[in-house]
């Protein structure tokens, strides 16, 4: 299983694509088909269960990069290289594919790493920019930035790597969650990722709410944004976690952490504020901020080498589900340990509390111990992508 964490070869910031805008970084997963040429591609159904928004008030857009480009699939499958040329008078591309006018609607994913965008009640604003390279890139929507030109816009994606290895797909809340959404993926296994319990759309939103500290994330009926971003935006406290980073530390002052991964067990022990490993490899951990925890990364960065990148998102997922202080042996697997007590990700609690099936993406590190909202299919056959009830 790969995880989301190499699914797509990451999201960053990019100054160059405006504030709070994110460009798609180039991915090595995945075949290169020929660019501008139909490919027969994994069948798409996309099913419209809103109950709100008729089809012809959703698009999708399929876009991602594949053999070092940038690129977007058309309504036919085709791949097409983002240009920048695609940038109409108001400054924007036009890549959004309609729903069929009545019932389903049947596209066709290439092999290819990306994202598939639902866009309700009005058309998002993707803006063809040049990267840190000067290649074509796309401006992805940022929904949790004020300023952002899709900020006004209902909006929410699914991710995937479809490749030579077959497809690897999940549903996310790691920056933001709107749109409830689920996917069906069938060939070897029928799996689902990223169903809801009936009527949750609405209490994720209330009870994230009145959870103190993560009221300001909601923004009207539109979007709840991750604390991550939150925090980014003056709207989450910068400091919220340290109490409890300084407790975990703390504690493995005089006693050890076993950390357990496919590469064997690390014992940690803390000097100062250095997490200090060994076992398969000896390397040490700084003390984290709240910023490396909800966004999983600065002192918590999990490079894909086997070795310190597993036990630093180990980490990770233990201080967002506030099981690190009190477990010395991790992962812990129980859910019923997970978001003890005041200092936790209450936003990661209540999409998992409101899953059907206990599995949602709430942060980058949440694929720790099986529990993201994520599937994949050696030998896939049709995706169905459902955008669920309101």
């Amino acid at each position: 299983m790969i995880s989301r964490r190499t699914l797509l070869g990451g999201l960053a910031a990019s100054a160059a694509a405006g504030a709070g805008a994110s460009v798609l970084l180039n991915s090595t997963a995945g075949a290169a088909p020929v660019i501008g040429a139909a490919a027969a591609g994994l069948p798409l159904r996309v099913v419209n269960r809103t109950g709100r928004y008729a089809n012809n008030a959703i698009w999708i857009y399929i876009v991602g990069n594949t053999g070092g480009q940038q690129v977007r699939v058309t309504a036919n499958g085709d791949i097409k290289p983002i240009a920048l040329s695609d940038n109409r008078p108001d400054g924007f591309t036009d890549y959004g594919i309609p729903l069929a006018a009545n019932g389903d609607t049947t596209l066709r994913i290439p092999q290819m790493s990306g994202r598939i965008y639902a866009s309700l009640g009005s058309k998002l604003k993707f803006k063809a920019v040049k990267d840190g390279n000067g290649r074509p890139a796309l401006a992805y929507p940022a929904g949790w930035v004020s300023g952002d030109p899709n900020y006004q816009i209902v909006h929410d994606c699914a991710e995937f790597t479809y490749d030579q290895a077959g497809m690897h797909c999940n549903t996310t809340a790691v920056d933001m969650f709107s749109v409830p959404m689920s996917i069906r993926l069938v060939g070897a296994r029928d799996q689902t990722a990223g169903a809801l319990k009936a009527g949750a759309r609405s209490r994720i939103f209330s009870e994230i709410g009145r959870t103190p500290g993560f009221g300001k994330l909601v923004v009207g009926d539109k979007r709840v944004i991750a604390p991550s971003h939150g925090l980014d935006a003056g709207l989450f406290d910068g400091n919220y976690f340290a109490p409890y980073i300084d407790r975990a530390w703390n504690a493995y002052t005089s006693k050890d952490l076993k950390v357990t991964t496919n590469r064997g067990t690390f014992t940690g022990r803390v000097s100062g504020n250095q997490f200090t490993f060994r076992g398969p490899a000896q390397f040490s951990i700084a003390k984290p901020s709240t910023r490396d925890v909800l966004f999983c990364h600065g002192a918590l960065q999990a490079p894909n080498d086997g070795l310190r990148g597993p036990v630093a998102a180990v980490l990770g997922a233990a201080l967002n589900r506030a099981t690190l202080a009190d477990h010395a042996a991790q992962p812990t697997t129980d859910p019923g340990t997970f978001y003890k007590g005041q200092l936790a990700n209450h936003y990661a609690r209540v999409l998992h509390e409101q899953s059907a099936d206990g599995k949602a993406y709430g942060f980058a590190f949440d694929d720790v111990a099986n529990f993201a909202s994520y599937i994949e299919d050696g030998a896939p056959r049709e995706m169905t992508l459902t955008l669920t009830a309101f």
